[in-house]
């Protein structure tokens, strides 16, 4: 499948949703793994506690990929993480992601021919206010 069928078949929907509760404790303990210091996101009795904004990268859904997505695993890896914030998460919100296929493009490298597969998860707090957009690439090499 070439880059453009793969755009058609897999860009514009969501193949995956997952629901939580955010705990006070999960965004203290995710604070203090990242070396955060300021009591925003450390002390739930601050007036303007919320987690930080890559606490978002912590949530995974159920899937990576679509189902029948035509990948080699094996030949796989992580090309890092983007987030974007739109407003704070809070202790006691109520998450919805969503996950999609957000682009598919080739690169070309000295390795030769990579592809690369924008994973989104867009998240929503219980009044459906878009808190995060995280965008996750994965790199496959030499694909044909």
């Amino acid at each position: 499948m070439n880059v453009d069928e793969l755009k058609t078949r897999f860009t514009g929907y969501v193949f995956d949703k997952i629901s939580l509760e955010v705990e006070a404790e999960s965004i203290v303990g995710f604070a203090r793994a990242c070396g955060e210091t300021q009591a925003r996101f450390l002390d739930p009795t601050h007036p303007d506690f919320q987690a930080v904004p890559n606490y978002p990268t912590r949530i995974h859904g159920t899937r990576g990929l679509p189902k029948d997505f035509p990948i080699e695993i094996q030949r796989c890896f992580d090309a890092g993480k983007s987030v974007e914030v739109h407003a704070p998460v809070r202790a006691g919100d109520r998450i919805e992601g969503r996950s999609e296929i957000a682009d598919v493009y080739e690169k070309s490298g000295r390795t030769g021919k990579m592809l690369f597969i924008v994973h989104r998860m867009n998240f929503y707090n219980q009044q459906n206010v878009h808190l995060a957009t995280v965008d996750w690439r994965l790199v496959q090499r030499e694909f044909d």
